[in-house]
């Protein structure tokens, strides 16, 4: 019989370790994979706003709003201005603003930042002049490249961690179904001019309406409460742990597991120079100036010229097109791949796999003129590139402590954005240099180099709560 001491002995103090330790040995129930859920379907408006460009630029230049070609290299007329202002608005927002979500909190700048981009689109898709859609579009890119790295650090703290890699996997799977809705949905509008209106405005438009749904996800997504302990607002954390624990307890059905010991770590002020500090500042370098560098070239390298390299392997332009239906068919079947396997592989392990996977399916691409076999290849390429995307996109989010986590993603993930600017210029001088082969040569030297740096240089993550990762 329990003494009266005993009885009344006092609960645990709350601290930034016991709240993370809770929330890490949480079952993964239905209400933990819809506040996973919620988050995804932001990263699918984010995609769709991402993608669109291609698909609308032929209406652009049927409209009259903008030219197929660049009279200058600066020239802002062109339909590469267009796409170049979404880089450079990305850029801007993932490197320069990336410390908002760190002072003010996931939840509030995972819903800004979507209103500010919707509203950004909503305005550029009544444009009828180049400077004005390139000032909206690159306004636009500021508050996606905010959102992007919001959301994924918002998934990493939220998620468990048994079962990060998967929710990872579900934001990708998720997010990449905007692939084959944009697609479908220029094939219906670009063509066309519904009720007198430029069908590039309407394809513009209705992704602009995902901001009808941000205060319903809003309205029931708590804020991470690992942010609100390292902000010292230890009350409101337990608050939304408790909250959050007793609609998991429902769910389970018996008693929730034991938290592990609880892991405390020190953050420092969130500053940007909190970020070179052991160990920090090696993973940002590798993070920056290999991963992000150099994997953009294999997934943009070929996902942006899929169209000229089939032409250039003898293949006809509609079967080039019949090609590119079924990538956009293909891109979420990668990340629901990842749904089995992400968190049975060590998330490193995965990427320097594929990165495998992608200089075979490339080099094999590269020396063939078989039609099903192009194909073939083609889809492991997409694959292999979309498994990639998620394992990075969690890595990256588990290699920096709470205090500069949105920081130090957005810092090294804008390596990215300014990768991407290049990599369409290397590859487009390759390919007249040395043809196709040449191309996918460059692609396989560059995975080489991922592979060669994660697979020496980054830490295990798999199934460790992030407190640990940071020590």
């Amino acid at each position: 019989m329990a003494t009266p001491q005993a009885a009344h002995a006092p609960a645990p103090p709350v601290t930034a370790g016991s709240i993370s330790a809770r929330l890490d040995r949480l079952p993964a129930t239905r209400s933990v994979w819809t506040l996973i859920v919620l988050l995804s379907l932001g990263f699918f408006f984010e995609l769709y706003d991402l993608l669109y460009s291609g698909y609308v630029a032929p209406g652009l230049v049927r409209s009259g709003i903008l030219t197929s070609i660049t009279a200058g290299f600066f020239g802002m007329t062109g339909v590469v201005s267009f796409i170049a202002s979404l880089f450079g608005g990305l850029f801007v927002g993932t490197i320069a603003c990336g410390f908002l979500a760190d002072r003010f909190g996931r939840c509030a700048i995972f819903t800004y930042s979507l209103l500010w981009y919707t509203g950004a689109n909503l305005i550029m898709a009544f444009q009828d002049t180049a400077t004005g859609l390139n000032v909206w579009r690159f306004v636009a890119g500021v508050g996606i490249g905010v959102e992007l790295v919001t959301i994924g650090t918002y998934i990493s703290e939220l998620a468990p961690k048994h079962i990060r890699g998967r929710a990872f996997a579900c934001e990708q799977a998720v997010g990449f179904m905007a692939v084959p809705v944009v697609a479908f949905l220029a094939y219906l509008l670009v063509p066309r001019a519904p009720f007198g209106i430029d069908g590039w405005r309407w394809v513009v438009v209705i992704g602009a309406h995902g901001a009808l749904f941000v205060w319903w996800i809003r309205r029931t997504l708590p804020e991470s409460p690992r942010w609100l302990a390292q902000k010292g607002r230890l009350d409101e954390a337990d608050r939304v742990m408790r909250a959050l624990e007793e609609q998991v307890a429902r769910e389970y059905g018996k008693p929730l597991p034991s938290p592990e010991p609880a892991l405390e770590t020190a953050h420092g002020r969130g500053a940007f120079a909190d970020m070179w500090k052991p160990p920090y500042g090696r993973r940002a370098a590798m993070m920056m100036i290999i991963l992000n560098v150099f994997q953009t070239v294999g997934f943009y390298g070929f996902a942006n010229w899929v169209p000229t390299l089939l032409v250039k392997q003898g293949i006809t332009v509609t079967s080039s097109l019949m090609y590119s239906g079924i990538v956009a068919i293909a891109a979420p079947v990668g990340p629901l791949i990842g749904l089995v396997m992400a968190d049975r592989i060590e998330r490193k392990t995965a990427i320097v796999a594929m990165a495998a996977v992608n200089i075979v399916c490339g080099l094999l691409f590269s020396q063939s003129g078989n039609a099903a076999f192009l194909i073939a290849m083609g889809v492991g390429l997409t694959l292999s590139g979309n498994i990639m995307s998620y394992s990075y996109h969690a890595y990256q989010t588990e290699l920096f402590p709470t205090g500069i986590r949105v920081r130090a993603i957005g810092f090294v993930y804008s390596w990215s954005r300014f990768s991407a600017i290049f990599t369409s210029f290397i590859i487009a001088a390759v390919l007249k240099g040395f043809g196709t082969t040449g191309v996918f040569v460059f692609i396989a030297s560059a995975m080489l180099i991922v592979m060669a740096a994660i697979g020496c240089m980054g830490p295990r993550t798999r199934d460790l709560a992030l407190e640990k990762i940071s020590q």
